[in-house]
């Protein structure tokens, strides 16, 4: 991907991981921009928040507390590894989901 790409999406990239709001902020900055940087980690960014949500809210009903901590730590994890790709400039996909993300918000430019 060209460099001039990445140093004018990385500021969407990075907003967009900042709790949904954030997401949603920033896919509104980039209908403006549509920077392909910026709309990969929008992408994957609504995709964990949505994961976060609404499989958390069933994950929620579970009496067990070590299967709601792993979900809420690999979300965690997720987060990370997704925020630090878009804070170095990456385009690095969330593991065992982010093929999905990429799927199914194609859209999402």
């Amino acid at each position: 991907m060209e460099n001039n790409t990445v140093e004018q999406g990385k500021t969407i990239a990075i907003i967009s991981y900042i709790t949904i709001i954030g997401t949603l902020i920033a896919i509104l900055m980039n209908n403006e921009k549509k920077n392909s940087f910026a709309a990969f980690h929008n992408r994957q960014a609504l995709g964990i928040n949505l994961m976060f949500y609404f499989v958390g809210w069933f994950v929620g009903y579970f009496n067990n507390w070590t299967i709601s901590s792993a979900f809420y730590v690999f979300c965690f994890v997720l987060w990370i590894f997704s925020f630090i790709g878009a804070v170095q400039g990456e385009q690095k996909l969330a593991p065992l989901v982010g093929n999905y993300f990429q799927d199914w918000f194609k859209n999402l430019t």
